[in-house]
């Protein structure tokens, strides 16, 4: 009689040829040029804080990060008596989060820290949690950006700021004097207008005591769970800006109804919002009549925040692809070491490390404008505009290249991938679309006198160090000798701007086969069109080797 042999193990239970998770490593310090670029940028005071956001930012939060976006918030508007309560439910892990990023200052560094480099610290900081779940950053970045504006009133901002700038989370919905931090959103954008504030309809009367109520619409009001908002409304003298909190000076509920969550592409951890108000206690911010200039304070930043969310989406997704070609096998080879694969990995991270060099670079000219700098605010008031248009908008085909790397594994929900896809577009629309902030670079060409000079210097002082860096920045000189179709050619101009932008910070700062490819594929050659057509001779295995997480 036969003998038959029992295996102890199923063959068709095995797993094997897939990577491990990403995770458990430090974010920070994985993430190389970030680490060098903050250290340049004025930031090295910052390591052991950055070194810490890092650490934990790369373990447990990452399943916040998951559980955040598959339990989105829900609309309580009225409690189990009737009455009503406008609040937004969210699960405990959006909590967590809000309390990492508080805890770790990214909402306030620039504000509580009396030192050169808070911004570069605060953007290091920012990537590094952007790179963990990208919803929770929005309230985040908002009550980093209000300080400015709020400052335009002082009284409002002595009540305020110490609020604000508090690293303690709160997450009850409780008059804010009554509680150890504070969170702030903002109200701007219409039904009717979008974009096009000055059509706001939502009016603004004063009261006897010389405050005001506030009686209209938002159609996108950005986390509605907030303490306060920055919100924009007609007076007799043009569009105002004022400060509206949830509970008026007497502990009652304001007059802010919500009424209804959007229902989103991505951002899905996130409570964006269409509010209504009904005679709405407010303080006005600034001068009545100059309700633009004052929140563009806030929008500067939040733009700069945009660089910042898209430059760690951008980096999470190459992290992931890259490390999933290290573990993955393919036709006898790992897929890291496949020369098609290799060319697409390099071309993906020279992205991610033009992208970082970008942001940090921008941070540093918000620190020099704060310390006084004039060439500083000049240059910043173009350069924000160019990396908004082109970070932002690029993420969008970068992210998707690199979900492609994982091919069907990298289309599925568990893969971190589709969220990161769904995020991408967000911050090109946020703060202004690329149209938006297109002919915002143009305004500030004619309406700011030396701006675009101070931009144009930023770009030069790299002449001499790289041939096709010079004739890519002369050709786009010569874009600006006739502006009779500018309007028209807005697009081409400013990616062209942004392209010499990064390209003179590589060529300065970044890595030599970096600067190489990006030099060699962006401004020089035919410019292939798809990422992952970088002209034979590129160091490719030297480029993906410096941006593959080391776990």
């Amino acid at each position: 009689m036969a003998t038959i042999e029992h295996h102890t193990e199923d063959p068709t239970r095995v797993v094997f040829n897939q990577p491990p998770p990403l995770e458990g490593y430090n974010l920070y310090l994985e993430n190389r040029p970030l680490a060098e670029a903050a250290r340049r940028e004025g930031a090295a005071w910052a390591e052991e804080r950055l070194i810490a956001m890092g650490e934990e930012a790369g373990g447990e939060p990452l399943e916040w990060g998951r559980l955040a976006n598959e339990n989105p918030p829900i609309l309580r508007t009225h409690d189990r008596y009737g009455n009503r309560i406008d609040e937004v439910e969210f699960h405990p892990a959006w909590h967590w989060l809000m309390d990492l990023s508080v805890r770790h200052a990214t909402h306030a560094l620039p504000w509580i820290e009396k030192r050169s480099g808070a911004h570069a610290a605060r953007a290091a900081i920012m990537l590094t949690g952007s790179a963990v779940e990208s919803g929770h950053g929005c309230p985040i970045s908002m009550t980093y950006a209000a300080i400015p504006a709020l400052r335009r009133q002082p009284d409002v901002a002595a009540e305020w700021e110490p609020r604000l700038t508090s690293l303690s989370y709160d997450k009850r919905l409780i008059p804010a004097e009554l509680k150890s931090g504070a969170i702030c959103g903002m109200a701007m954008t219409e039904r009717q207008g979008g974009s096009d504030v000055r059509a706001n309809t939502t009016v603004a009367r004063e009261a006897s005591d010389g405050t005001w109520r506030l009686t209209g619409h938002k159609w996108f009001c950005s986390a509605p769970m907030s303490d306060v908002f920055l919100v924009l409304a007609q007076t007799e003298s043009g569009l105002s800006c004022f400060l509206l909190p949830r509970f008026t000076p007497d502990g009652e509920r304001n007059e802010f109804h919500i009424d209804r969550l959007k229902d989103k592409l991505g951002n899905r951890s996130n409570a964006s919002s269409e509010i209504e108000l009904t005679d709405a206690f407010a303080q006005m911010v600034g001068e009545e009549g100059r309700g633009v200039p004052t929140i563009i304070e806030m929008v500067n930043h939040t733009r700069l925040d945009c660089v910042i969310g898209s430059t760690g989406l951008v980096r999470e997704a190459v992290a992931q692809a890259a490390h999933h070609c290290a573990h993955r096998s393919a036709f006898g080879k790992l897929l890291i070491d496949q020369p098609l694969m290799q060319n697409v990995l390099a071309d993906l991270s020279v992205e991610s490390e033009a992208a970082t060099l970008t942001a940090m670079r921008l941070a540093r000219a918000y620190d020099e404008s704060q310390a006084g700098d004039e060439q500083a605010t000049l240059f910043k008031r173009v350069a924000t505009a160019v990396s908004k248009y082109w970070v932002c908008k690029s993420a969008t085909w970068t992210v998707g290249e690199a979900l492609e790397c994982l091919g069907g594994n990298g289309y599925i929900e568990e893969s971190k991938m589709p969220r990161l896809y769904r995020e991408a577009p967000l911050n090109s629309i946020w703060e202004g679309s690329g149209n938006v902030n297109s002919l915002d670079v143009l305004r500030a060409a004619v309406k700011a006198p030396g701006a675009l000079e101070a931009f144009m210097d930023e770009v030069g002082s790299a002449a001499g160090a790289e041939p096709r860096l010079d004739a890519y920045v002369a050709d786009l000189k010569a874009e600006f000798a006739n502006f009779e179709d500018m309007e028209f050619r807005a697009r081409r101009v400013v990616e062209r701007m942004a392209l010499a932008f990064q390209g003179s910070i590589l060529v300065k700062h970044g890595d030599p086969a970096v600067a190489d490819a990006f030099c060699a594929s962006r401004l020089a050659g035919d410019r292939g069109r798809a990422l992952g057509t970088l002209p034979a001779g590129i160091d490719c295995a030297r480029i993906v080797e410096r941006h593959r997480p080391q776990v």
